[in-house]
């Protein structure tokens, strides 16, 4: 049995979501780095929209439960930073969880690597038995310019369709709302 790594980034010096490759071939990774240490994890394009969406909605949520959040503001042209290169992929994300440190006031995120057995995506304990874990712990305003940077990668693939939303490729797409015919 190999034992389980958990990799803990509290705080980070970096944490981003970007993707390699050409719109409709893009391979999409979270990555935090501390120092020396740098774990790129591979995801899914729609993961990574709804670890922003989530985050988002975290911060909101919080801020409707009346802690003092300040806005961060669109992140700056100089913030939209590359992936580090090289990019290795640790592991294949499974589950991530979000959670509130109320103590210490910082945002965790929680991505587990995907296990063989696909219907157990729970996040589990820190016990030594189970799959990688990385924790990232991240200050609200920072978890705002993180969403904000991911929406920002997420879009900016191939546009979507204006009838069905998929996807549109350079040669058009076969359109659910034109009854199969490309558009």
């Amino acid at each position: 049995m190999v034992t389980r790594r958990i990799f803990e980034f509290d705080p980070p010096d970096r944490f981003v979501a970007g993707a390699v490759g050409q719109p409709g071939q893009r391979a999409f990774y979270l990555q935090a780095r501390k120092g020396g240490a740098l774990v790129s994890l591979g995801l899914e394009k729609t993961q990574v929209a709804a670890l922003a969406e989530r985050l988002v909605a975290l911060v909101e949520e919080l801020r409707r439960r009346g802690v003092e959040i300040p806005d961060a503001g669109p992140p700056k042209d100089e913030q939209i930073v590359q992936l580090d290169e090289p990019v290795s992929e640790q592991f294949r994300v499974g589950a991530m969880a979000l959670g509130w440190d109320g103590e210490r006031r910082k945002v965790v995120v929680e991505a587990q690597a995907a296990g063989e057995d696909e219907e157990a995506v729970e996040i589990v304990s820190d016990d030594e038995a189970g799959p990688d874990l990385v924790r990232v712990h991240i200050p609200a305003t920072e978890a705002l310019v993180f969403a904000a940077r991911a929406a920002r990668v997420v879009a900016a693939g191939r546009p979507p369709c204006p009838l069905c939303g998929q996807p549109l490729d350079p040669q058009g797409h076969i359109c659910p709302r034109r009854n199969g015919y490309l558009h």
